[in-house]
């Protein structure tokens, strides 16, 4: 071959240079290549025999000529076209390159390397079938690969796979090749282990990330953070009540989210948007002094009283013993239905507890019952039921800088 030609004729020169030099001429050092990579190279001579191309850092890697003869047994192709390769193995310095690598022993070979070593191929996934999907790897050799092997979870959408050029491992290799089995997920399992070990010395809770929105569901979203996936719980995501996820947010969108809580035992990320968003409590005060009647939305009902909406974000609660107008009632449901317009009117605010007392809009503030002194642990059990936020972002911060000046 070229290479071996050319350090013969060095030796005979009288080793005009070194052994480094040649050395790092030869390849070794520069233009390495995993078996199956590809490379479009363009075409630098053409022999009886082989096709030399240009694989960059001075190095040449040949194809068999009989690759390139069209049905006549003519060459059908030229010096400075450029091809798409595939690397099969280098031998004495000499790289082989193949542009049908799943067809005849080259081929076969390069799948059973592939299958000895775990070495990735990659794949075209041409269509769904029953069970999974059909995938061309190497070229032109039919791999089938099952939906529970196509990702980390089950995919939602197949037909969205459909057409990508996508890489593989092959975890199962019978009749020669006929019989190939071939698993994505082992890859990005692979993955996710690399990038969880990096997350670990990084991340921290309180944190603001940014991250991927990948899938939707009815609980929360998924969100991709560098190659680990994190929930984001549907009541993280807005302070008032979210009815449809999908209102908020679509698969793909960018977002930044604070890290809510880690749990590296389980692999368990949970993510808050709502805390960098503006805490619609902090002009609670201004926006509903005391005595301002307003109309609500009746948000749930409990057996101590009926929870309004009077904003995003903001409930407040009407007292049972203030419910029945002089009528005492078991429950709440007996007069008011969830999703009911009832106008009400502001008895009592408190921000940082965050609570608001209402009474009926026809009803003086200043009458107020005994029966009331039962809302603030009714109202806590409430509060503890309906959120795990942090709180706002601007609060995590003053908890951080507090904790550091405590230090």
């Amino acid at each position: 071959m070229v290479d071996a030609e050319q350090d013969n004729s060095m030796e005979g020169e009288g080793g005009e240079k070194s052994f480094a030099e040649l050395f790092n001429e030869s390849g070794a050092v520069q233009g390495r290549f995993a078996p199956g990579e590809r490379v479009d190279a363009v075409v630098v001579k053409i022999t009886p025999e082989w096709v030399f191309i240009d694989i960059g850092g001075k190095n040449e890697g040949y194809l068999d000529i009989r690759e390139f003869l069209d049905a006549e047994g003519n060459v059908a192709i030229k010096e400075g076209q450029t091809v798409r390769a595939y690397f099969l193995y280098s031998k004495n310095n000499e790289k082989l390159f193949s542009t049908k690598i799943g067809k005849g022993d080259a081929g076969r070979a390069f799948l059973e390397d592939a299958v000895q070593s775990g070495m990735p191929v990659e794949g075209l996934v041409e269509k769904e079938v029953k069970g999974g999907f059909d995938v061309r790897i190497a070229g032109d050799v039919r791999a089938f690969c099952p939906f529970s092997q196509a990702g980390l979870f089950r995919v939602a959408e197949p037909a969205e796979l459909v057409g990508q050029r996508l890489n593989f491992r092959i975890i199962e290799y019978g009749e020669s090749g006929r019989n190939i089995i071939v698993s994505r997920r082992a890859l990005l399992e692979e993955e996710r282990a690399k990038n969880r070990e990096l997350l670990k010395e990084s991340l921290r809770e309180g944190a603001l990330v940014s991250g991927t929105v990948v899938s939707l569901q009815k609980y929360g979203a998924f969100v991709d953070i560098g190659g680990l996936q994190a929930l984001l719980p549907i009541s993280e995501i807005a302070w008032g009540h979210v009815e449809d996820i999908a209102d908020k947010l679509a698969v793909g969108q960018q977002i930044e989210a604070v890290v809510l809580r880690i749990d590296w035992e389980n692999d368990k990320i949970s993510l808050s948007l709502r805390s960098i968003l503006p805490d619609p409590w902090e002009r609670a005060e201004r926006e509903f002094p005391i005595g301002m009647t307003m109309t609500g939305v009746v948000a749930r009902l409990t057996k101590f009283g009926a929870f309004v909406t009077l904003s995003p974000g903001v409930d407040g609660l009407v007292h049972i013993s203030r419910i029945g107008r002089g009528k005492r009632i078991s429950h709440p449901s007996e007069v008011l239905k969830e999703g009911q317009a009832l106008e009400v009117k502001v008895e009592k605010i408190d921000r940082e507890a965050k609570r608001i007392s209402l009474v009926p809009a026809d009803e003086p503030v200043e009458s107020a019952g005994d029966d009331k002194k039962e809302e603030p642990d009714d109202f806590r059990k409430y509060m503890v039921k309906d959120s795990v936020s942090f709180g706002s972002f601007g609060e995590l911060l003053k908890k951080k800088l507090g904790a550091k000046k405590g230090a």
